[in-house]
């Protein structure tokens, strides 16, 4: 079977920076529902289109067509008491980019520094500003059922991603490329 919208596709990938250092290589497949519901990268799906099982291809992506620009604006310094113990670096806090703004999108924070009363969190994604390569093999292909269409993203992907039928439709678990 062919890679086509509302299709599921199980795709093995080794990820590197643009120098060819390995950042992750996959020890389960990602699975995602192709067709432009947000499941991996616009440019891996445009890749992948059209191609078969036993597939391979090396993509690189910029920046921007990944985890986007490194943003010094998201960098926050906050008074470590605002904060429980203990504190480590790289631990991750939910919060929004302005302060006090409950109307704004909130983001993930990671502590990347600490002093004796303050803590420098980014809620940079670890990748942003980073050009990325892809090394992609295409395990497999099937139709997408009714429901994973509903909801957008693949259930029940070789135990990485088990939904029920009580369970909430954004819980999305198991390794996504966002």
């Amino acid at each position: 079977m062919k890679i086509a919208k509302n299709t599921v596709v199980s795709v093995a990938y080794r990820l590197s920076d643009a120098q060819g250092n390995l950042i992750e290589e996959s020890d389960e497949p990602m699975v995602y529902l192709h067709g432009g519901y947000d499941g991996t990268f616009p440019k891996i799906e445009e890749e992948l289109d059209g191609h078969e099982p036993g597939f391979q291809a090396q993509i690189q992506l910029e920046p921007q067509d990944a985890f986007g620009e490194y943003d010094p604006e998201l960098v926050k310094i906050e008074p470590r008491n605002r904060f429980p113990e203990p504190l480590e670096v790289g631990m991750q806090f939910e919060g929004s980019p302005e302060d006090g703004d409950d109307e704004a999108d909130t983001l993930i924070y990671t502590v990347t520094d600490l002093a004796e009363d303050k803590v420098v969190l980014d809620g940079n994604h670890p990748l942003a500003g980073m050009a990325l390569r892809f090394a992609l093999t295409v395990k497999e292909v099937r139709p997408a059922t009714q429901d994973e269409i509903e909801h957008e993203h693949a259930h029940g992907a070789d135990g990485i991603e088990v939904l029920g039928d009580d369970d909430d439709e954004e819980d999305r678990s198991g390794p996504t490329l966002h």
